[in-house]
């Protein structure tokens, strides 16, 4: 089963959308859990078993995860499990149809964030989306581990840069500056902000240091420098990471 990426791109200055991945294998709940997430601002991924929702969790950001205690072949439990060994500490809000205490206790003991019984209430469920996110404060950088774009991994915990296999030789100021987009994937960025977070700088400080690493950045991981596919320049704003 393929998976699928529901929602519109982010718009130049909009807000960024909170990106979410939906486990669950009944492919009409995902249409109708996706649609109103869609329609509520989200960016909606959605898995259909329990090998793809640990590839696609390992191997992209997400903001939060829904997860589907029964799927085929590897359990919910199973997958939080894993995800949570791995140390990945994006929220997880598991969804049931199990009533039973004990298996609420155990998707919690899992290093479940919250969990929800099937049928459950629209507006219930994206309360709980939205206080989970509300709590969450571990940057995504740290609570994924790596991140892949195009044929670029980048692996946080290491410090490493991989482009089709082959390392990158980042600098330290290079790969700060790399997370920090990441991190804040889809939101324009302005120089200030990133000599005040990166660089430590006086924003007031007239300098074009971001300019010069950002074209040497673009040089090591875009396919073509000269037209950046995911480090983008916002005329008269900054800059915005999309991969």
């Amino acid at each position: 089963m393929e998976p699928q990426s529901v929602g519109a791109a982010v718009g130049t200055g909009a807000a960024v959308r909170r990106r979410l991945l939906l486990v669950e294998d009944e492919p009409s709940l995902v249409l109708t859990l996706s649609d109103r997430l869609v329609a509520e601002g989200y960016d909606v991924e959605a898995a259909g078993d329990g090998p793809m929702a640990l590839a696609l969790a390992t191997g992209q950001l997400f903001d939060l995860i829904l997860l589907d205690v029964m799927l085929p072949g590897v359990s919910g439990f199973d997958v939080c499990r894993d995800l949570r060994q791995r140390g990945i500490q994006v929220p997880i809000l598991m969804l049931t149809a199990r009533a039973q205490v004990v298996d609420r206790v155990v998707g919690l003991k899992l290093g479940a964030d919250d969990y929800l019984t099937k049928p459950f209430d629209m507006m219930e469920l994206l309360a709980r989306i939205e206080a989970l996110l509300r709590r969450a404060r571990t940057p995504l950088a740290d609570a994924l581990g790596s991140y892949a774009f195009g044929d670029v991994v980048v692996d946080f915990r290491r410090a490493e840069v991989a482009r089709d296999g082959r390392p990158l030789q980042l600098s330290a100021l290079e790969l700060k500056l790399l997370r920090y987009l990441i991190e804040n994937r889809g939101k324009v960025i302005s120089r200030d902000e990133l000599l005040d977070r990166v660089w430590g700088y006086d924003a007031a400080a007239q300098t074009r240091t971001v300019d010069v690493h950002v074209a040497s950045l673009r040089q090591k991981v875009e396919p073509v420098a000269s037209r950046p596919r995911f480090i983008l320049t916002v005329h008269g704003l900054g800059y915005k990471f999309s991969g």
